[in-house]
């Protein structure tokens, strides 16, 4: 077995997008490159490369199995679309040479292939994956729906990663400051109604050193379970309502949202619940 290049008998990947790209883009198949003259995605949406001991030690026992995604950049030298973890501890375990197979797509094709390959692989971090899908969306456009379609992903959870690519930076690196990476604890902070109430409640976790459980409560400091003898409303608790209802002064329009019948609701919980109504609408259009 030749170290550059595939075993006798080893096949290709035939995961549906990859068959789609291949049946519309010019490429040539088993193509071997320098190593030398192959260069990173400046694009590409893993940050953290990771530990490379193991996959390195693999490459230098059975050489690059799986092939190298790149694109020609016209100059004799070759991007990466798909393969830089590969390329790196190609590198590092001393091949001159690697197997490729070489796409003649433009921009949006190869954004789409770099994150969907990542994306399959999961080791993504959460901020990684939210800024992958932000990017598609600010740089060619797509909705949250296209998005969806493209990863093989729930539209929901397009939608709750964009809401993590949209926390603004001194929030961003709180959390990373914290080591806070689970996405069930970073949505709850995304959801707070400004960036003063994330700040705020960054700060009360953090004090509390609360675990993964009871954030969620945490972030609702104000919802009470109702009891038959429920504490008496105050000016922020509406007495005995499950729903809040607006309607505008010109009588257009009018709003409602009910809230679980198990909990009194506040002011703060009508903002919450209203930007969550506005960010979700927002990323539909």
């Amino acid at each position: 077995m030749s170290k550059r290049g595939l075993p006798t008998g080893m096949k290709m990947r035939h995961d549906a997008h990859y068959v789609e790209e291949f049946a519309h883009a010019q490429r040539s198949i088993g193509k071997v490159i320098p190593i030398g003259k192959i260069a990173p995605n400046p694009e590409q949406p893993r940050v953290e490369i990771g530990d490379l001991t193991e996959l390195t030690a693999s490459i230098k026992q059975n050489g690059v199995l799986e092939p190298l995604l790149v694109k020609p950049k016209g100059d004799g030298t070759w991007m990466i679309i798909a393969g830089e973890r590969r390329w790196r501890a190609s590198n590092l375990a001393g091949l001159t040479e690697l197997p490729c197979i070489e796409f003649d797509i433009d921009e949006q094709s190869i954004a789409e292939i770099a994150l969907i390959e990542n994306l399959q692989r999961k080791d993504l971090t959460v901020w990684e994956e939210a800024d992958g899908l932000a990017y598609l969306s600010e740089k060619f456009g797509y909705t949250h729906e296209e998005i969806a379609k493209k990863i093989g992903k729930s539209r929901t959870t397009v939608t709750e990663s964009m809401a993590l690519a949209g926390l603004p930076g001194a929030i961003r690196a709180k959390c990373f400051a914290a080591q806070i990476t689970a996405k069930s604890t970073l949505l709850e902070v995304a959801r707070q109604f400004d960036e003063a109430g994330m700040h705020d409640f960054l700060d009360r976790i953090g004090k509390r050193n609360l675990k993964r459980d009871d954030i969620r409560r945490a972030a609702r400091p104000d919802r009470q379970v109702k009891t038959a003898a429920a504490v008496a409303p105050n000016q922020n608790t509406p007495p005995a309502a499950e729903s809040f209802r607006y309607e505008a002064a010109d009588k257009e329009f009018s709003l409602e949202i009910r809230f679980d019948k198990s909990v009194q609701y506040d002011k703060r919980d009508i903002l919450r619940a209203l930007k969550e109504v506005f960010d979700r609408t927002k990323a539909q259009l």
